[in-house]
């Protein structure tokens, strides 16, 4: 089953879209007419996707995605009737998947879907690797400590320092990086 979240303060617009994305397959819509609504709608329902208009009463659509994408994960396309350079720059920043001009031309919708799914796929992929890195790199530099603290404390060379950790790893079948942490617990 799949869910969309349309937020524009046109009911005539909200109408149309809700159409169009039922002949796309969405089994659920929702609709709102603000963007403080879209947040509470988004937390709450879990949407697959959300459309917003950028300019909407209490919270712009931008605004109202950036509140959205704290939480969720979700591809966000914005429907906006301008495009000037800072709402683009915005949208941007905060992870817009995708843009759709008004009027909304029936063939613009299912690309701009795709493109958006794509993109937040994409985003999240990165994010994950990112965090892996980081700890990958956390990691590294734990061992190269406990490397350096067993060559202060034993009078070991660096390839000899690196092969006791790893032969007490194997022998523990424990990673190097609890070798590492062990090391220094101990070592300091």
């Amino acid at each position: 089953m799949r869910s969309a979240l349309i937020c524009d303060d046109e009911p005539i617009l909200r109408k149309s879209l809700k159409k169009r994305l039922s002949e796309l397959g969405f089994d659920e819509i929702l609709e709102c007419g603000d963007g403080v609504k879209a947040v509470e709608l988004a937390v709450s329902k879990l949407p697959d996707i959300v459309i917003l208009d950028v300019a909407m009463p209490q919270m712009d659509g931008i605004s109202a995605a950036v509140e959205i994408r704290k939480k969720l994960k979700i591809p966000i396309i914005l429907l906006t009737a301008c495009y000037d350079p800072d709402t683009v720059k915005r949208a941007g920043e905060c992870g817009i998947g995708a843009f759709l001009a008004k009027p909304l031309r029936d063939q613009d919708l299912w690309p701009a879907i795709e493109l958006a799914c794509a993109h937040a796929e994409e985003i999240e992929e990165l994010k994950e690797q990112v965090e892996d890195l980081k700890e990958n790199l956390e990691t590294r530099k734990i061992i190269e400590k406990a490397k350096g603290a067993l060559m202060r404390n034993h009078g070991l060379s660096e390839p000899e320092a690196f092969r006791r950790m790893q032969k007490l790893a194997m022998d523990k079948r424990k990673s190097m990086r609890q070798i590492a942490d062990a090391i220094l617990l101990t070592e300091s």
